[in-house]
Order: C-alpha cells, then structure tokens, then sequence
C-alpha cells in the first residue's frame, strides 16, 4: 500500500449493541485478557542462562523469550528482579544479583541497566513489565562466603532467620518490613513499571522437624496473639502498607500477588477447597489472600494452579471454581504449571490439550480475567504441539490486558493526526500530544473496506504501538507491511491504567465506515 493515499478522516462514533454471536465469539475471543508468562532468573531458570555469558548474548536470549510470546499473543510478563537480596538493576539497597554477572556485586560489563532495557524491550513489544520480588528469600545456601559485603546478611546479621538451609528476612522486625518496602519504592520511583509482583513466597514452606525460629521476635511483638495469628498479621501489615506505598508514588503501577494454590483445605476450614494439599497458605504460609482481596490492598491476585484439570488431591477444575468463588475487589487471574508439560509424574500433563482446556475452563469464570504461565522456558523452542493449538485456537488473536481494577475512566484525548511522512518501508504519524491522558500504547486496528471497524475485535489488531514522546507530538510508525490497501485503518490511545480511547478512523477510500467505541474489558468484570 502506498501511505500517501492515506486521507484523514475524524467521523462520528457509534455505540452498536453485541449481536449474540459476537458475544459468542468475544468468549472465544476476548478482546481484554491478562496472557502472562513468568520469567524467572533465580538460579538462572529462564534468564539469564548463565550469570558469565557476554552482554549480547543475555541480551539475545531476552529478546528471545519476548519474540517467541510476542508471536503467541501474550501480553505481559513478570520478570524476576530480586530473588535472594539482590538486584538486577543499580541498587543504593541490595548488590547486583549473581545470577545476572556470575559473582554478587559485580556489575555489568560492558555497563548498562538491565532493568531500565529490559523495560524498554518489553514495551516495545507491547508487553506490560511486572517487575517480580521476592521480599523474604535472602539467600538460596549457606555459602556466605559467596555473598557481597553489601548483601544484608553481612550488614544486618540481626535480620536473619536460618532455615531448610537458606538464610531469610525475618517478617515481625518492623526494621525489615520498613527495608523491603524501601525497596519496592527504590523500583517504583526509577523505573517505567506496570505492576510490582510479589510470588507465594512469604514465611517459608514447612520442613519436617525444623522450626523456623522467630521466638524472640514473637515475645517481643506477640502482644498475647497467637504464634499463628501474629504471623499472619506481619504478613498482612507488610502487604498493606506495600500498597499504600506503591500507590503513594505512581497511583498506575499495579500491585499483584501469586500466592500458592489453595487457601485452606474444606477439612480444616468449611470454607476451604475441596482438596488435600499438604501445606496450604493460611495455616503453613502465613499468607492470607482472603483478606488482601477484603480491603483491596492488591490489584490483582494470581493463584498458583500447577494442577492438572482433574488432579486427585487438588485439581484445576475444583480450585479454579473455589476461587472464582471466594474473591473480590479485586482482578483475578490463574497461573498455568506450562513447566509440567511432558515433564510430570501426572501423565495428563503429556496431553498437548491440556494448557489450552485450562484456559478454556478460566474463560467460563467471567470474574476470571486471563492466566500465567511458569515458566519462560516451557515455550520457547519447545512443547511446540501446545503452542501450536495455542496460536490456532485460544491465542489466535492478540489481546490487551485488563483495566487496572478500580481504575476505569474515559481517555479523554483522541488521537489527531497533525501530519504524515512516507518512506519506502514505512509511514510515520505525527500525533497530537494527550493533554489529559497519560498515554502508553497507540492502537491500531484494521477491517476491509466494506466491513465496520469494530475496536472490541480482536481479530482487527494490527499493531500496539509504544510512541516516542516529543514536546508537542508524537511519533508512531506503522511498516508498510502492515497495511493493506483494501482495508480501512482506526487508532487509538491506550492510557497507563489500560483504558482506551475513542477512535480516529484512517481511511483509504470509502468514507462511510463506522466505528465500535471500545468496551475497555466491561464485559469481563
């Protein structure tokens, strides 16, 4: 297509009801729906995979992971930062992570910012970036040795609790509760983050016959509560006030939490699920998601379901129910075991079906929003018969993730087309700066000429475009392969909370083409 036959028009917008099949289709289809995937980097699991491979190597092999669930329509991932007390990023509170340089506290070399780059590489692709902690994790061994002089073992030995052969953070000191949300903040303030992502890792997993030794701090503290009782409410504290915090700086940024899988057991608690695991986040982790969720301290809550649909003791069909269920106030989203496939105990998991009828059971739920997947690796060059189905059937289209939760509004500004510039291989837009908005994304969507633009088909996204800020405009660039000469084109703005402009039609040739207005995912919630 020859961009210089591009003619502006700015046309009425029309509200047009769904039709019961496009409802149908917007099931199958959903135009809004959280696809994420974990990337983790404690012990060099997906990334990097060596702390001593060069930069541009570690560099090539994230740009890999982001290609491959570029072109599996995800939409977000949540990219470990802090593992074990240290960084992936210039840090005033923690050294730089082993697992990024190969020795703790070296930095880079060459030097540069993995997290600010690793941002803007996500962006670009499209991606939300939720930057992944773990608060309470200090170390994964006993090898002091190997920690830097700067790690907190060494400059605060009075906040750590040995324990199944790791050192943690202890969670009743209110000195490391003021630490650790001093390093949330640290993140929150620097960089250009969607969310910050807490794992189910709070007081650590029960080991038979060791005792996670808190006592002094419990007699200290305890105020006559139960041992119990009192940890929860550490945990319950720091969570809170996390949020606060995080809302505090940049009122956008998300806060999200996956905790393990199942509350309570039905027969310790009759409000629990029908399962049997053997350690549960109430009584063993001393997280409760219930009353995070209660008084909406996270935006979204992702339960860990690394079951297979009809597992004996905990199965996906029932906990998905239970947890459908039991929450509110808040978004809900599932994460996926993908790193069982062809690889558990549970041959269920062999049958390339089952991830793709996961998240056709969580389609069901209409208070269910999307899914994660753990981990990075499951997809990339491998699985490739669920893949496969995924980018034939669930995944066919791309999707954009959910409104911040609570955080539903008009976009006030809609994108104006100040001027256009052609060259051979693509076509740059100059549009007005939002004077309202705090714009991230510009949309474009795309349908032939006979045919509605309708912004809640996903099926006519053609790009998702993270624009380069001037002073007084903005610049997007759309590659002339993207277009079509027989198609009409729309952009929109998308804001930093999710919500969704109106449109402005592009048009070619028929100057009678509508507009559906977008949904901004009201359906889903």
């Amino acid at each position: 297509m020859n961009p210089k036959n591009f003619i502006l028009l700015l046309l009425p917008l029309f509200l047009l009801s769904f039709s019961e099949g496009n409802a149908q289709e917007n099931l199958m289809y959903p135009k809004n729906e959280f696809r994420a995937v974990w990337i983790a980097t404690v012990v060099n699991i997906d990334w990097p995979k060596s702390g001593t491979d060069p930069v541009e190597k570690q560099k090539a092999d994230y740009l890999e992971i982001l290609d491959t669930y570029k072109k599996l329509n995800y939409n977000a991932v949540i990219v470990q930062i802090r593992s074990v007390g240290d960084a992936f990023y210039p840090s005033k509170l923690a050294p730089w992570s082993k697992y990024l340089t190969g020795k703790e506290g070296q930095a880079p070399n060459p030097y540069f910012d993995p997290l600010e780059w690793m941002i803007t590489q996500a962006h670009n692709r499209g991606f939300e970036f939720h930057a992944w902690l773990n608060p309470y994790r200090a170390t994964m061994d006993l090898k002091t040795e190997a920690l830097s002089p700067e790690h907190d073992y060494f400059k605060h030995p009075e906040w750590m609790i040995k324990y199944g052969g790791k050192y943690y953070y202890n969670p009743a000191l209110p000195e490391v509760q003021t630490h650790l949300i001093a390093v949330v903040d640290e993140v929150v303030r620097n960089y250009d983050i969607d969310a910050i992502h807490f794992d189910d890792y709070f007081y650590p997993y029960k080991i038979t016959g060791q005792n996670f030794n808190d006592t002094e701090s419990f007699k200290k503290y305890g105020n006559g509560m139960k041992l119990d009782d009192w940890r929860r409410l550490n945990v319950n504290n720091f969570v809170k006030y996390t949020s606060y915090s995080i809302k505090s700086i940049k009122p956008w940024v998300q806060f999200g939490i996956s905790p393990f899988g199942v509350w309570r057991n039905k027969s310790v608690d009759p409000k629990g699920s029908d399962t049997q695991a053997g350690q549960t986040n109430y009584d063993d982790l001393f997280a409760d998601p219930m009353e995070w969720m209660e008084h909406s301290w996270v935006d979204y809550i992702l339960p860990q379901l690394y079951w297979s649909l009809d597992h004996r003791t905990a199965s996906y069909s029932k906990l998905i129910k239970w947890w459908s269920e039991n929450s509110k106030n808040t978004a809900v989203y599932i994460g996926n075991g993908s790193y069982k496939v062809n690889a558990d105990s549970d041959k269920r998991w062999n049958n390339p079906s089952e991830i793709p009828n996961q998240i056709d059971v969580t389609r069901s739920y209409k208070n269910i929003s999307g899914n994660a997947f753990f981990s990075a690796k499951s997809f990339v060059n491998k699985n490739k018969a669920v893949t496969k189905l995924l980018m034939e059937n669930q995944y066919k289209y791309p999707a954009l993730p959910n409104v911040v939760p609570n955080s539903r509004k008009t976009v006030i500004d809609i994108p104006t087309v100040c001027s256009t510039t052609n060259n051979e291989n693509s076509c740059t837009y100059t549009l007005n700066y939002p004077l309202e908005s705090k714009v991230r994304y510009v949309m474009v969507y795309g349908a032939k000429n006979n045919s509605k633009i309708d912004v809640n088909d996903p099926s006519q996204i053609i790009d998702k475009i993270a624009f380069t800020e001037k002073k007084d405009a903005i610049n997007i660039v759309i590659k002339n392969n993207l277009l079509d000469p027989n198609y009409n084109y729309a952009i929109s703005f998308v804001d930093f909370y999710g919500n969704e402009s109106e449109a402005t039609l592009l048009n070619t040739t028929s100057q009678t083409n509508t507009i559906q207005s977008p949904s901004n995912n009201e359906n889903r919630q």
